[in-house]
């Protein structure tokens, strides 16, 4: 997988990728700095690390949805639970020919985020981390995430496998992060 076609693909289904990602580099794993390494570089749910280190629940708001057959995707946002506080952005791309109509149901319900979904059904699940993406955002995601032309943060391109099948591509990208919190 090449992480630009990849990311270029994924943004492409919300009408490209200038307003998102002005600049994306793909950096090792080992390179990423803390607290990024921390967040993004590991094959756990976004969820569930989101909520670790926030130290609090967080919801899902969609920005804006697909469905065509059994192909699914979203472009959302994580939020700490009750507040209008990013702390991720995310587009997902899937193939509910992977999981059963409950969990279908529930995920184009859009009231809990896609990973709490997976594992509160239980669906058999691996991810796997395909690249580490150092993000000069666009102005979409600049003003998402509050931050000034020229900021970076970090965020990453996954598969989820459910069922032992490539059912999830993904691209999470982290609100900025600081050493501290």
């Amino acid at each position: 997988m090449n992480p630009r076609h990849e990311l270029d693909a994924l943004t492409g289904l919300f009408g490209g990728s200038d307003a998102l990602v002005s600049e994306a580099e793909h950096i090792p794993s080992a390179l990423t700095p803390e607290p990024y390494k921390q967040m993004l570089v590991h094959d756990h749910h976004m969820t569930v690390t989101m909520e670790e280190y926030h130290g609090c629940n967080v919801d899902v708001k969609i920005i804006d949805r697909h469905l065509e057959e059994d192909t699914y995707t979203r472009k959302i946002l994580l939020l700490k639970s009750g507040t209008d506080e990013v702390v991720q952005f995310g587009i997902v791309r899937f193939n509910f020919a992977y999981v059963t109509p409950t969990v279908r149901e529930e995920i184009l319900a859009g009231q809990i985020p896609l990973g709490r979904v997976l594992i509160n059904h239980n669906v058999l699940r691996h991810i796997d981390l395909a690249a580490i993406l150092r993000v000069a955002p666009g102005p979409e995601l600049l003003g998402y995430f509050g931050m000034n032309p020229g900021d970076v943060t970090y965020g990453r391109l996954a598969t989820i496998f459910c069922n032992h099948q490539p059912a999830v591509d993904l691209l999470e990208i982290s609100a900025p992060l600081t050493a501290t919190e």
